[in-house]
C-alpha cells in the first residue's frame, strides 16, 4: 500500500503549497508505514528528486504537452490509474486552484471519499476521520470515510513544512490517456507577481483608498514587506485593481502569516476569505468598523497618515 501527493507545478515551478502537502503526507505515512509517493504531470523546471527532503520516497513524473487543452480529464485519468497500480488508499492534494479541480475528477474514477479542506492528520483509532473547516472557516468538522480509497485536499498554510534527509528517486513515465471533452477557448495568465494563495503577507486595501490614483503607498508598503498585494470587492468591481487581486467569499480565499488590511471595513463577505490567517492588522479612521472585531492588531487612523509614517518605519528598521 502506499500515500499518493500530487505535485503542483504552474509555469515549470513547483508550488509552495506541494511542500506542506507532502510533509502532511510524511507523517501520516509514519504512523501507517505506507510508501510516500509523489505524482507531476507536465513540464518543470525544478529538481523534483529534490522533493525527497520533505519526506517523498519516490516520484513518477508523468509528462505531457503543457499547451494542450483541457487537461484536467486526462490528468485525473493518468493520477487514477497510478494510484491503482501503487496500490494507494490515501491520495492528497493542495486546497489550491488545480487541486479543487483534480482531486473530485479522480475520486469520482477511484469511487473514494472526498474531503476537502483538510487541516490536521486523521484519527486511526476508529476508521479513518479527518478534521476540516467549514462555514468559510467559522467552524470545524470532522468526517469519518469509510471507503476503501480516499481522497483529501489539505488547506493551505494550515500544515507544517516539515525538512528531512534524502532524495527521492524519479521515474519519467508517459501515459496517454482518453480525449478530453472540453476545449478551453483561452487562457488569461498573470505574470511577474507573487501568487496570493502562496504569499507569506499580504497588504490589502479597500474603498478608504478613494481612488486608484492612491494605490502607490499600499505598493510602496507591499514591496519592503515583499508582500502580494490584495483588495475588497467593491475595489475589483470600481476597476481600480484587476480581479484576480480580491480576496473574499467571492473572490480568493487566503491563508497568509500576516494579513494587513487598510481602509477595509471588514464586511462578513471579506472576512470569510481572510480569516484563516495567522496575523490581521487593520487600519481604518473609523473605530467602529467591524474588522477590529476580528484583529489581532489595530490602528484607528487615516490611511494616508499612518501608511507612509508605517513605510517609513520599515525602511529605518531595514536600514539600522
Amino acid at each position: 500500500m502506499s500515500i499518493l501527493v500530487y505535485i503542483d507545478i504552474a509555469n515549470g515551478k513547483i508550488k509552495k503549497s506541494t511542500q506542506e502537502v507532502i510533509s502532511y503526507g510524511a507523517d501520516l505515512s509514519a504512523i501507517t508505514g505506507e510508501k510516500l509517493i509523489g505524482v507531476a504531470i507536465g513540464n518543470c523546471q525544478d529538481q523534483l528528486e529534490e522533493l525527497g527532503s520533505f519526506g517523498l520516497q519516490e516520484i513518477v513524473h508523468i509528462g505531457k504537452d503543457s499547451n494542450r487543452n483541457a487537461p484536467a480529464e486526462t490528468d485525473a485519468w493518468a493520477i487514477a490509474t497510478l494510484a491503482i497500480e501503487k496500490k494507494s488508499a490515501t491520495l492528497l492534494f493542495s486546497h489550491s486552484l488545480s487541486g479543487k479541480l483534480l482531486a473530485p475528477l479522480t475520486a469520482s474514477r477511484l469511487k473514494a471519499g472526498l474531503v476537502s479542506g483538510v487541516i490536521s492528520q486523521p484519527d486511526l483509532t476508529d476508521g479513518f476521520i479527518v478534521k476540516r473547516s467549514v462555514f468559510s472557516g467559522k467552524a470545524f468538522a470532522k468526517v469519518a470515510i469509510k471507503t476503501p480509497t480516499r481522497v483529501l485536499t489539505i488547506n493551505p498554510n494550515s500544515y507544517p513544512v516539515k525538512q528531512r534527509n534524502g532524495t527521492a528517486e524519479v521515474t519519467n513515465i508517459a501515459l496517454e490517456g482518453p480525449a478530453s471533452r472540453v476545449k478551453s477557448i483561452s487562457i488569461e495568465k498573470t505574470s511577474g507577481e507573487l501568487p496570493l494563495t502562496e504569499a507569506g503577507i499580504v497588504v490589502s486595501a479597500g474603498r478608504g483608498l478613494k481612488g486608484p490614483e492612491n494605490w502607490g503607498m499600499v505598493e510602496q508598503l507591499a514591496g519592503e514587506l515583499h508582500a502580494a498585494l490584495a483588495c475588497s470587492r467593491p475595489v475589483a468591481d470600481a476597476h481600480w485593481r484587476p480581479h484576480h487581486e480580491h480576496v473574499g467569499q467571492t473572490g480568493v480565499a487566503i491563508a497568509p502569516n500576516l494579513y494587513i488590511a487598510i481602509g477595509i471595513s471588514g464586511a462578513i463577505q471579506h472576512l470569510a476569505g481572510v480569516n484563516r490567517s495567522k496575523v490581521i492588522v487593520v487600519i481604518n479612521k473609523d473605530p467602529e468598523a467591524p474588522f477590529f472585531k476580528a484583529a489581532d492588531y489595530g490602528i484607528v487612523g487615516d490611511a494616508f497618515e499612518v501608511v507612509p509614517q508605517f513605510t517609513a518605519a520599515l525602511k529605518k528598521v531595514k536600514a539600522s
